[in-house]
């Protein structure tokens, strides 16, 4: 683990893997809601967390870089279900780089259970990991200048799920009524860092 000073109250801290940011990330929330950490916001990444809005930040950081991360995250959630077509034109070659039949991706993917690591790109996307080693695939070589919104979509080791239409390179998988952005709910989006997420399988596929 590595702390890094952010400006005047904001710390960066690196680990070695998405696992650990995601085990530091839930550590530290629970450390700020018991009293035991001060900062206003909590944001994780692939690899990092960084914590903004730190008054100490070099007492902060020392105490951090002592700090062990957790090796098994908390359950204390009900999965966010999001029911699912197994219907994405890119079927064929995911299910050729897994080694298996188009009609099998739907059922090995519905059945990890996925985890939000951390969210970006767009608002409401959330890169979710879970998926076995096995079944990371690369990005596409060309990406599409449209991805429809609720495309369900795989890249490297993370799934996700377009919240609108925009340009991608993700292999398309599937499709959701899911709305992961409402401008009009609170909180907005979805999914949040942390949140536990199943498929669930619907309709074709």
């Amino acid at each position: 683990m590595r702390v890094l000073p952010v400006g005047d109250s904001a710390l960066l801290v690196e680990v070695s893997s998405g696992e650990e940011a995601q085990a530091l990330h839930a550590e530290l929330l629970r450390r700020r809601a018991a009293g035991e950490l001060t900062a206003a916001e909590i944001v994780p990444a692939a690899r990092t967390v960084l914590l903004d809005g730190v008054p100490e930040p070099s007492r902060t950081a020392a105490r951090l870089a002592g700090l062990p991360i957790p090796r098994v995250l908390p359950r204390d959630q009900e999965p966010i279900e999001i029911p699912v077509r197994y219907d994405g034109p890119d079927l064929p070659e995911v299910a050729a780089l897994w080694d298996v039949p188009p009609k099998e991706v739907g059922r090995i993917h519905a059945a990890a259970e996925f985890r939000v690591a951390f969210c970006g790109f767009a608002p409401g996307f959330g890169y979710l990991t879970g998926l076995p080693d096995r079944c990371h695939v690369p990005r596409r070589p060309t990406p599409r200048t449209a991805v429809p919104a609720g495309s369900v979509a795989l890249a490297g080791p993370y799934t996700g799920v377009y919240p609108r239409s925009s340009p991608g390179g993700w292999q398309l998988i599937g499709s959701t009524d899911t709305v992961l952005w409402d401008p009009a709910r609170v909180p907005a989006a979805l999914l949040a860092p942390g949140a536990r997420v199943r498929f669930v399988p619907v309709g074709a596929g």
